[in-house]
């Protein structure tokens, strides 16, 4: 049981919720750059949310099934189908025996997450399935997926295992249940950002204009960080700091006066100033951006902080909830039509 890379994509690999506890030897967190979205396709299929997955950006790999199984599709929506047929995001999806996974254009965002019942079978590094490009570590062989690829899969729990036999392995099939799309989110036009440790670095100027002005995503961004453009930012004095430790959502002012925002593959330690750092709540939202869209900073406090991602984490319990009881009912009712 398993499925294979037929042609690959921009930058397709395996990542779960990351790889932490190793970042004082300087060895980075790395994982998903949208989390909520792994969490959700892992919920859908009835894994546990630190199952890993495959992370896609478009133009997306295009993904042979040998067997039949039960996938999800969350994050952004790249226009998937399998044999042709279409298939939504945020959705269970029943695969057939010798299926084709395509994705043939970008409706939104830029991530694209798929999760497979029961998982890949796959070897753990420092405790984490994560690929680590730069270390060339975890994931599979620690690079990103190619042409030819061969991922095994897990069969999962005997009495759920999709039989090529069963009526309800013929597929695709849509199952009756999903998260919508914006399922625990949050509407919002800005980006809420706790104030740094250099914050106080910058000039009065600078400060309003963090705040008031727009910023745009540079094409020159990636796993590691979102460039960002739009007036130099300043600070009072050239002051020399001492690298420090960062984390995803750090936001450092270059010498340049631009900022970047460090994401999922950022390093462990920086010497540029912090000026924020993005609450985990909009971490999500930041994470599907794309090159031109535009940020605008709001600073918050630590219990909206922590108000926004208890929210966000009571909505996955229910859907959690939710999600296994009507997979375990459809199983159970269809293998005994």
């Amino acid at each position: 049981m398993s499925l294979k890379i037929v042609k690959a994509g921009m930058l397709d690999s395996i990542q779960d919720m990351g790889r932490f506890g190793y970042q004082q030897v300087g060895i980075n967190p790395t994982g998903a750059m949208d989390k909520y979205a792994v969490a959700i396709a892992n919920i859908l299929v009835g894994n546990n949310s630190q199952e890993p997955i495959i992370e896609m950006h478009f133009p997306a790999a295009t993904i042979f099934f040998d067997q039949p199984t039960i996938i999800a599709l969350s994050g952004a929506d790249f226009n998937a189908s399998i044999n042709e047929t279409p298939i939504p995001i945020n959705h269970p999806v029943i695969v057939d025996k010798n299926s084709i996974l395509q994705f043939h254009s970008l409706k939104n965002k830029s991530h694209c997450y798929l999760a497979i019942k029961g998982g890949m079978k796959l070897s753990k590094w420092l405790n984490s399935y994560s690929t680590n490009l730069k270390a060339e570590a975890g994931g599979f062989s620690g690079r990103r997926l190619l042409k030819d690829d061969i991922i095994e899969l897990k069969e999962g729990n005997p009495e759920n295992k999709i039989d090529e036999n069963d009526p309800i392995a013929i597929g695709p099939k849509i199952l009756p249940w999903q998260a919508s799309e914006n399922f625990g989110m949050e509407e919002s036009e800005q980006l809420m950002v706790m104030p740094g440790a250099e914050w106080d670095w910058l000039e009065k100027n600078s400060q309003e204009k963090f705040l008031r002005n727009p910023f745009f995503i540079s094409h020159n961004s990636d796993r590691m960080g979102y460039r960002l453009a739009s007036e130099p930012l300043h600070v009072i004095s050239k002051a020399e700091l001492v690298s420090s430790a960062v984390s995803f959502g750090s936001i450092q002012l270059l010498p340049d006066g631009q900022l970047i925002i460090l994401m999922a593959d950022n390093q462990t330690t920086g010497g540029y100033p912090r000026l924020g750092n993005i609450i985990s709540a909009h971490l999500p939202m930041l994470a599907q951006m794309k090159a031109g869209d535009k940020i605008q900073f709001k600073f918050t406090d630590h219990q909206t902080a922590e108000n926004l991602i208890l929210k966000q984490q009571q909505h996955l319990t229910q859907l959690e909830i939710a999600c296994k009881l009507r997979l375990e009912n459809y199983i159970h009712e269809k293998g005994h039509d």
